[in-house]
């Protein structure tokens, strides 16, 4: 596998309140990681948005990006630097 770190943004929008603790979690797990986090509460439609700029090797990102897409309410996206 290619161990060479790539830099990728995660974004994130939750529906489901419940997700938001197992989210911060996997944040938590991956926060070495992790260089930058912009949390917006979106209370008028009841979601919350969150990006993660991350540097990581790209099987690290592409884990967190689809644990993160499986939890309940939670949609991801990665974009990825070349």
């Amino acid at each position: 596998m290619d161990k060479e770190n790539r830099v990728a943004i995660i974004s994130m929008i939750i529906s489901d309140k419940e997700s938001i603790q197992s989210v911060n979690e996997l944040l938590h797990e991956y926060g070495d990681y992790i260089r930058g986090r912009m949390g917006l509460p979106y209370r008028e439609r009841g979601l919350n948005i969150i990006c993660i700029v991350i540097d990581a090797p790209m099987d690290s990102i592409s884990a967190l990006s689809g644990k993160l897409g499986r939890l309940s309410g939670v949609t991801s996206k990665a974009v990825y630097s070349k």
